[in-house]
């Protein structure tokens, strides 16, 4: 394992996942828009779900599937390392000063729990009755839920030349990405692999803004990044700096998407699924038409890189026919504007490849899956009644970390 990505569809080997837990459970009616989530899934059906995914991984490709949890267990025997993140988990309460009553009165694994999904004041008392803060109301949050947290395509994404650690849009979901960080500086298995690419040595009071689900390998040499509601053109720049400073990369593209929920993420409008074959979201191809590409400029004599910024006046379709040779391209909802619609609502084109022309996607996108396998693709289907729910598709929830080099 070397911790990089060079495609989007090469079988998968290693994948990190997250079973949904507790965190789930602190989504009421109230606060599903601040937590941003839709509705208020059933926890009990969506790990059931989810557990039926996952051993569908294992079961189809033999793949290393690393929980998460389990992770956090393996390096937080580390009382150092489990100060520190709690510390962080509690700063944005103001709270930094309770850790190692923290630590001396639960275990770890309760700890971690609290780190997943969440700590209050009025069950904090329960462990230790001395606390007391006058500031902070009963029902109020000393640690904050992250109920995306199974979306583990966010916090992190691995690409040709190593490991973007995602510096995340919305406070509520930042602390994900300290989760896989501290995961990926610390695990046994990934310490000596990990070479960062974003956010290097940008100040976290300065650094800008991207999410995993935007990054998208499109070939060994190229790389695409979604400008987004989550992700902003400057960290777009520090990515393609690095990359092409590196020499990995010889092109990365930045393609605006429009704010809308169904255009979350560069993922939502397509996915790769084979060396000449993509699945997308028609209207999506016709929308975009703002696209720059990075290339580098120039490296002087004191070794000042130039990276050239150029805007191209064609469609995505068409940047992507360039890239890939004879693309073939599956529309969602097999092309029907209505279904297309209907069914990009729930990810449609959000598939997640887990080997050429192998896919696993939710069963309540029929006619998607029906144009897939029209077009040879092997489609696995699964349950999605609740997991759906926190709009992400198959491809959201997995973070690859190793593929077969094709």
């Amino acid at each position: 394992m070397n911790l990089r990505l060079y495609t989007e569809f090469g079988t998968l080997k290693r994948v990190i996942m997250h079973r949904p837990g507790w965190e789930i459970e602190r989504l009421t009616p109230q606060n599903t828009s601040e937590l941003l989530f839709e509705d208020v899934p059933f926890l009990e059906a969506m790990q059931k779900e989810h557990d039926e995914y996952t051993k569908l991984i294992k079961d189809v490709t033999d793949a290393k599937v690393y929980r998460l949890r389990q992770l956090l267990l393996d390096i937080l025997v580390d009382e150092h390392l489990k100060n520190s993140i709690l510390k962080d988990a509690l700063s944005q309460a103001n709270q930094r000063n309770i850790s190692e009553d923290i630590i001396s009165t639960y275990s770890t694994a309760e700890i971690i729990n609290l780190l997943i999904s969440g700590l209050r004041v009025n069950e904090i008392k329960k462990k230790l009755p001395n606390f007391k803060n006058s500031e902070l109301k009963e029902e109020n949050y000393l640690i904050y839920p992250s109920p995306n947290l199974y979306f583990m395509r966010d916090p992190a994404a691995v690409i040709q030349n190593g490991v973007i650690s995602s510096n995340m849009k919305y406070s509520g979901r930042q602390f994900e990405s300290h989760l896989l960080k501290l995961i990926f500086t610390n695990h046994p298995e990934f310490k000596n692999f990990y070479h960062e690419v974003f956010p290097g040595d940008s100040k976290t009071n300065d650094c800008p803004t991207i999410e995993g689900g935007d990054v998208i390998v499109i070939s060994p040499k190229v790389l695409a990044i979604g400008c987004s509601e989550r992700t902003e053109s400057r960290a777009i720049q520090k990515v393609a700096k690095r990359v092409l400073t590196e020499r990995t990369v010889e092109r990365v593209y930045e393609v605006k998407l429009p704010s809308k929920r169904n255009f979350m993420h560069l993922d939502t409008v397509f996915s790769i699924i084979d060396e000449n074959l993509i699945v997308t979201y028609p209207e999506a191809m016709d929308t975009l038409l703002e696209t720059f590409v990075y290339k580098l400029d120039s490296v002087s004599d004191n070794n000042e890189i130039k990276i050239h910024r150029e805007s191209i006046k064609k469609s995505l379709i068409s940047i992507l026919k360039l890239e890939i040779p004879h693309l073939e391209v599956v529309k969602t909802g097999y092309g029907d504007p209505d279904f297309a619609s209907r069914e990009q609502w729930y990810d449609g084109a959000n598939v997640f490849a887990i080997g050429p022309r192998r896919v696993i996607s939710y069963d309540r996108n029929k006619l998607t899956n029906r144009a897939l396998r029209d077009n040879g693709v092997e489609v696995l289907e699964i349950d999605s009644s609740e997991l759906s729910r926190g709009l992400g598709g198959p491809r959201c929830m997995t973070m690859p970390i190793e593929r077969k080099i094709i």
